[in-house]
């Protein structure tokens, strides 16, 4: 008989983590061995307990999914962690992929899908939803934004024009208007009003 696959739930909310601790208990596959509200004391238990599979949230306070994940994987190379989030950024999901995530399962899943997203994160294999795999694959087809243009972004969100812009970087109108262009073809949109939409989008800009 197998035994179940041990999991540490991270989550900064309590209803949540006790929710999946329920749900994934009620499985005999399962045994949820430690739960953490923030990614510090998430790295304690990891220590602690050496779970098979660690549910990790994308946002939290502190400490982010992303930064927490980082770290655990800098001290256990051979942790397996799924990221487990309401956000839907294609740049958290990108990062957190990056970083060395097993796999990315929004909240709004199904329980079958993210039974089967643990199941293959324990089997060492990544789960990566069909949806989330083409977002992927047109983020990688469109140029980064540069450090520059993510800070004239920000200033478009706020209304700004181009030499209010120019002004409160210390650049010319000029430079400025070149910097909006080259954010509405990087982004493929034809205005500022869908440029920091697809800001929002693709995770450059948050609420």
């Amino acid at each position: 008989m197998n035994l179940p696959i041990r999991l540490l739930l991270v989550d900064d909310h309590a209803v949540m983590r006790a929710g999946l601790a329920n749900m994934l208990n009620a499985n005999p596959n399962f045994r949820v061995i430690a739960d953490a509200d923030d990614g510090k004391t998430a790295l304690v238990l990891f220590r602690q307990h050496k779970p098979d599979v660690t549910l990790l949230d994308v946002m939290m306070p502190s400490l982010s999914g992303i930064d927490c994940l980082r770290l655990l994987l800098d001290e256990f190379p051979d942790a397996r962690v799924l990221m487990l989030s309401s956000s839907e950024a294609d740049e958290d999901i990108a990062q957190a992929l990056d970083a060395g995530a097993f796999g990315y399962v929004n909240k709004t899943a199904l329980p079958a899908e993210l039974i089967a997203a643990i199941q293959a994160a324990h089997a060492g294999k990544s789960t990566i939803s069909p949806e989330v795999q083409r977002r992927l694959a047109e983020r990688a087809a469109t140029q980064k934004l540069s450090g520059r243009e993510i800070e004239v972004l920000h200033l478009m969100r706020k209304g700004m024009s181009n030499p209010q812009i120019g002004q409160l970087l210390g650049i010319t109108a000029r430079t400025a208007k070149a910097h909006v262009a080259a954010i509405l073809q990087k982004l493929e949109v034809s205005d500022r009003t869908e440029a920091v939409a697809r800001g929002f989008e693709r995770g450059f800009l948050k609420p």
